[in-house]
């Protein structure tokens, strides 16, 4: 099945040239600002910014409320970008749209980005806004259950890393997360053992070879690649995790390993689910969502929040 035309021309639009990030990052980041669109959206929420002291450093969060608030769930919101680009900024729009689109007040974290913070430095930065927000929900108006983790890609790998660091350290518990195409693994060479990366790592718009990039400008040693916070499909113990939802792409390298993460949670007696969405490639979910895959994603996030299976 070919991908749609749509799609392929919308993602595109979003992407950068295949290059080598790890001497352009920089030129990336600055093609991300340009790229950030101004609107007079933004004007119709209400939205703030907010400062997290972890450790003597300051970590700004971005709060949206949307501007119908019909649940009281508090979306906890980390960004893609492989680690090493995007920002709350970049993620402006995607931000709004969630809390539009699901009713919920939504918390997005700029975390320190690599090379410059290597691993566990973007990790650490959102595990303490997870702790603080978690232990300290009644200042939100909300219960700790009522916090859900949300990550895109890379953002989706934070995300079940801070659930399996809660887990470990005991500080607090995650009740639920959505993981949306997440980066899981370690291995994005033709050795891998999931075969989306050999059917999708070349002709679509992330590529296994920049997988490879992000992942060597994330690590601080190689060590890290055997790290379960780095790579939590590494993780030998997947019991007493949140209840999940799992969103892939169909054309994504990051497709079955998303899938076999919702898999060993099952198999470890966790509440997952898993959905392949038709049609899409990786970054689908950054496009507006009058796009049928946005929406179908929106409808699967929906669903979970209120408790039903997906379909």
């Amino acid at each position: 099945m070919a991908i749609n035309k749509a799609m392929r021309l919308a993602l595109k639009a979003l992407s950068y040239p295949e290059a080598d990030i790890k001497k352009l990052y920089k030129l990336q980041r600055s093609f991300e600002i340009v790229k950030t669109p101004f609107l007079l959206k933004p004007l119709l929420y209400k939205n703030w910014d907010h400062k997290v002291v972890s450790g003597g450093r300051e970590i700004t969060v971005r709060i949206y409320t949307p501007r119908e608030k019909t649940r009281n769930d508090i979306l906890l919101f980390f960004h893609g970008g492989g680690w090493v680009t995007e920002s709350i900024d970049t993620y402006n729009t995607v931000c709004m749209n969630l809390a539009d689109q699901t009713g919920c007040k939504t918390v997005s974290v700029e975390y320190r980005l690599a090379p410059e913070n290597p691993f566990p430095c973007g990790l650490d930065d959102c595990y303490a806004v997870a702790k603080e927000l978690y232990c300290n929900a009644e200042s939100f108006h909300a219960r700790p259950e009522d916090i859900v983790l949300v990550g895109d890609s890379a953002g989706g790998n934070l995300a079940a890393a801070v659930s399996l660091r809660a887990r470990d350290e005991g500080a607090f518990t995650v009740a639920r997360q959505i993981l949306i195409y997440p980066a899981l693994y370690n291995d994005y060479t033709d050795s891998s053992p999931f075969e989306s990366v050999r059917e999708n790592g070349k002709d679509y718009l992330l590529t296994a070879r920049r997988i490879c990039d992000y992942m060597e400008l994330y690590m601080s040693s190689e060590e890290d690649l055997q790290n379960p916070y780095f790579a939590p499909l590494l993780s030998s113990d997947f019991t007493r995790q949140p209840k999940t939802l799992v969103i892939t792409a169909e054309y994504d390298p990051l497709r079955d390993e998303g899938e076999a993460y919702a898999q060993r949670l099952k198999e470890a007696g966790s509440d997952a689910a898993v959905y392949r969405v038709e049609d899409a490639l990786h970054g689908f979910f950054s496009l507006d969502p009058h796009y049928a895959q946005v929406q179908k994603a929106y409808e699967l996030i929906n669903d979970f929040l209120n408790g039903e299976e997906a379909e």
